[in-house]
């Protein structure tokens, strides 16, 4: 017996239901899948375009279900109880929500008798299983990425050092200047950023740092772009390093140690592998490359977060390339991004795409990776 689904939410803000339903809404409303059949709830003002929009089998009037509560005496139905409705001619009894499913809706529903149950990610296992018109889709942002990331190393590029800043027609370059350009760029392609990191020197040795103030001549620049497509709502995600002037000895080695890196992940990826056997490989071959990880001076510093993790409708979701176990499957799209922090260095962090293949990974980044700009 097929189990029963339930998703109550958002689909501009939930990954699940835009996935199953391939309709956006920025108001909650109710998934129901019974025996394979995908039925949707909508309030009057979306059941129309829902039933012209929306994949499923089943658009079905929430006022309706309401007006059906009330005839059964129930004095001020809620949403939960045109669930109820709804679900009153299948004698379901048990419901599958994903983890992120609200409490106050969960309880409610088990008042009402119902057996909720919490599922982890994936809650579509087929989520993880990129078909060939996600692959595009992903691909096209990821193009539109690139083009976002040239951008400014042209203008890293064009950039003149005064003592040991960089400065831009005669202004500072600062963080700010280039991310607002960036996603100025990216919403020309139709594609959304928001907390793209453009972080020089040691702001990058918090790998979630974004960046702020005037960048210096000579240290790394993390550049991470992971724009959201406003068409297909499909991610993409890559880092570049690069230093304007001349990188320091240690940079540069740290550079070419995160290279091979990824070059240890490119030949390990493939189905059936497993994403924490590909991270510990790094980790060792920095090791022998003499970069540590762990705890120095009160700061964490090496190779401390994964290699990887899987990018579509959210930007992180599984699997994940990283000390947790997981399998790797053809049409899985991860991403390979090792990276070196140490203070008094700064940042280096690299990162494509890939999709694993039957037999290997197909590499969907074309950006070439350069570290020094002269």
């Amino acid at each position: 017996m097929n189990e029963t689904r339930l998703i109550i939410a958002a689909s501009e803000t939930d990954a699940n239901l835009y996935y199953a339903t391939r309709f956006l809404a920025p108001d909650p409303f109710v998934y129901l899948e019974i025996n394979g059949r995908k039925r949707l709830l909508m309030s009057d003002l979306e059941v129309d375009r829902a039933t012209s929009q929306a994949t499923v089998d089943e658009v079905v009037s929430i006022t309706h279900l309401l007006t059906a509560a009330r005839r059964r005496g129930v004095a001020n139905p809620t949403m939960v109880d045109a669930v109820d409705e709804a679900l009153k001619p299948h004698r379901v009894t048990r419901l599958v929500v994903p983890g992120t499913f609200p409490l106050m809706l969960a309880d409610d529903l088990r008042r009402h008798g119902y057996e909720v149950a919490p599922t982890a990610e994936p809650f579509f296992e087929s989520r993880v299983l990129k078909s060939e018109q996600e692959i595009a889709a992903i691909t096209a942002t990821q193009r539109a990425t690139e083009a976002g990331t040239q951008v400014l190393v042209n203008m890293i590029r064009e950039a003149e050092i005064r003592g040991d800043e960089l400065w831009l027609r005669g202004r500072p370059l600062t963080s700010e200047v280039l991310r607002k350009l960036l996603h100025l760029t990216l919403l020309g392609m139709e594609c959304i950023a928001q907390r793209s990191i453009i972080a020089g020197g040691e702001q990058a040795c918090d790998p979630h740092q974004i960046g702020t103030g005037v960048l210096k001549a000579h240290q790394p620049i993390v550049l991470d772009i992971f724009p959201q497509s406003a068409a297909t709502r499909y991610f993409a995600d890559m880092s570049r390093t690069v230093v304007k002037g001349r990188p320091s000895p240690r940079v540069q080695k740290m550079y070419a140690a995160v290279r091979q890196g990824q070059e240890i992940a490119f030949r390990m990826l493939k189905p059936g592998v497993n994403g924490r056997d590909v991270h510990q490989a790094i980790l060792d071959s920095f090791e022998q490359e003499g970069f540590k990880t762990g705890e120095f001076g009160g700061r964490m510093q090496g190779f401390f977060h994964g290699t990887g993790h899987g990018v579509g409708l959210e930007i992180h979701e599984p699997p994940r390339v990283s000390a947790t176990s997981d399998v790797l499957q053809t049409g899985m799209v991860v991403t390979v991004e090792p990276g070196l922090y140490y203070l008094g260095a700064g940042g280096v962090r690299l990162e494509d795409m890939v999709v694993i293949t039957e037999t290997g990974c197909r590499n969907l980044t074309t950006f070439p990776k350069v570290l020094e700009l002269d």
